[in-house]
């Protein structure tokens, strides 16, 4: 079996919308950092949010977080949910995206795949570990990024159509 470069594409080069929260109170981020694995016997997905980003409050609040990807031409989209904040308006509506109501969590109609996870772990990076030029470049005056690693519970391809792929 060749090894797929591509799965570490997801997140650096494609981004991802991480959303937290319930349908009456949710808010969504554009995410270029995280990772896919396994951990203690289970499937998991990694994010990372700074503590000053309005969504890390939603992360801390809520027991389930999604992750979705995205088709290219929702880029744009991507852009205006990294670029805004929801503290400051409608990002959701300014991005023209269409949220998608879960039993566990939010995700958008405009995904292609969603996974639902339930957090597990939560940590925040050591600035002390952290190597001295990756401080310099990302936490000058700012705390760490918050560590969120999810257990994914469901796996959704077009939520929009509600067809499941795998549900774990």
């Amino acid at each position: 079996m060749e090894f797929q470069a591509k799965s570490f594409e997801l997140f650096d080069k494609q981004w991802a919308l991480l959303t937290a929260g319930t349908e009456g109170n949710f808010n969504t981020m554009t995410i270029g950092w995280g990772g896919l694995g396994t951990l203690w016997g289970k499937p998991v997905a990694t994010v990372y949010v700074k503590p000053i980003r309005y969504t890390h409050r939603f992360m801390e609040e809520n027991e389930y977080f999604t992750v979705s990807f995205y088709p290219a031409d929702c880029r744009r989209a991507l852009s205006v949910c990294g670029s805004l904040s929801g503290r400051d308006g409608d990002k959701i509506g300014a991005a023209g995206l269409h949220p998608r109501f879960l039993d566990r969590g939010v995700t958008f109609c405009e995904a292609e795949k969603t996974l639902v996870l339930r957090k597990i772990y939560r940590q925040d990076l050591d600035l002390n570990a952290i190597p001295a030029d990756v401080k310099s470049r990302y936490y000058v005056g700012e705390p760490p990024h918050t560590v969120y690693v999810g257990e994914v519970v469901e796996i959704l391809r077009h939520p929009e159509r509600s067809r499941r792929v795998t549900a774990l």
